[in-house]
């Protein structure tokens, strides 16, 4: 966490920098009745007398009950009252307006529609938030740009609904969560991808998501341990997306994986292409090295930031990967949020830093500068 969890630690920011575009700002609701305006009778009663039934052991709360609600910052909280994320008014004041953002892009991440085994239910749910998130956050800040659930395990109701609001300016992505029934490169999840393709949308793939298993080593006794991992869902689903041919079949696709950090991209690259030399006849599907893939479809958001020792190791990481391909995020509101003022310790260029902070984002979401 790179600010004091502390009220008042955002303040001022905003003069030393000015142009920003935040690319992962969780907004919540303050309980699942928000979504009652924007669901059928038959699914708000649904929800009201069965509940979610999801792929994990709980369903109104992770599997580290001291984490809850949200993993947020202490001085998130509304003053209104709500959970942190709940109001709008007080992310304006809390950071928006302190920080000087002049875009945040939305990700939504309860209810997760996709982790419900009602597959019918969950992409119920899904639609019912993104009209929550048009009416009640896009709508309302045009600041704010919103990240368009879909529920990937019923490709179907996922394609209606990306035609649903494909074209709509307050959705700037689609959004699917990283761990889902099968690896995200399996031809049944392709359908969404062509569509993504067919609005011109980016895919932003956000660390989340329950298929119901442990990862590869087993359920983790710490939440030290799940917290750390989580980064490597980003990379099993990379390899999957990479070796399946989704970048070939696909080759103006573009991806955005969130909240798994960068420092690991590199290495990813250097020991697929080593693979890919050694046995790229049973994959001739791929018509070039995995990291030429990567690099012209994949963007990589900077949270949580990867702090080596030496601080200026960070711009080789950045260099070898790309300069144009990174994404500044802060993860607000939670607890590891990353301040803009205080984000990279590492020294950056102002061409540098305007390509991190604003211009790489403002390119791939075909976003406008605000006039500052």
């Amino acid at each position: 966490m790179n600010t004091p969890n502390e009220p008042g630690a955002m303040r001022g920011t905003a003069k030393k920098r000015k142009r920003i575009i935040d690319c992962d700002i969780h907004p919540r609701m303050k309980s699942y009745r928000d979504l009652h305006p924007y669901l059928s009778q038959r699914w708000k009663s649904h929800l009201e007398t069965y509940g979610l039934r999801m792929r994990q052991p709980f369903v109104d709360a992770p599997r580290y009950p001291q984490a809850v609600p949200t993993f947020s910052r202490r001085d998130a909280w509304p003053p209104e009252g709500g959970v942190p994320g709940s109001s709008l008014s007080f992310m304006k004041e809390h950071y928006l307006d302190p920080c000087g953002v002049e875009y945040g892009i939305l990700f939504l991440l309860h209810p997760m529609g996709m982790n419900d085994r009602n597959l019918e239910f969950g992409t119920a749910l899904s639609n019912a938030a993104n009209d929550w998130l048009h009416n009640e956050w896009t709508q309302k800040e045009k600041r704010l740009k919103a990240s368009l659930l879909v529920n990937g395990e019923d490709p179907q109701g996922a394609v209606a609904e990306i035609e649903r609001w494909g074209g709509n300016k307050d959705f700037v992505q689609i959004f699917m969560a990283s761990r889902a029934t099968e690896a995200l490169g399996r031809q049944r999840y392709w359908p969404i991808y062509e569509a993504a393709v067919r609005h011109n949308l980016p895919m932003g793939i956000h660390v989340s998501g329950e298929s119901g298993l442990p990862g590869a080593m087993g359920w983790p006794s710490f939440y030290e341990e799940h917290h750390h991992v989580q980064s490597f869902q980003h990379r099993e689903l990379l390899t999957s997306l990479v070796f399946e041919g989704v970048f070939e079949r696909f080759p103006t696709l573009r991806v955005v994986l969130v909240e798994g950090g960068f420092a690991w991209i590199n290495s990813w690259c250097w020991r697929a292409d080593r693979q890919w030399t050694r046995m790229r006849d049973e994959v001739p599907h791929l018509k070039m090295p995995p990291s030429e893939y990567v690099r012209r479809a994949l963007y990589l958001t900077s949270q949580p930031m990867d702090e080596p020792e030496r601080a200026n190791d960070l711009r080789d990481v950045v260099t070898w990967f790309g300069w144009e391909r990174l994404l500044f995020s802060s993860d607000y509101p939670h607890w590891d949020f990353d301040d803009p003022s205080q984000a990279f310790k590492c020294a950056l260029s102002e061409s540098e830093r305007r390509g991190i902070f604003f211009e790489n984002a403002a390119k791939l979401y075909g976003l406008e500068a605000r006039g500052v």
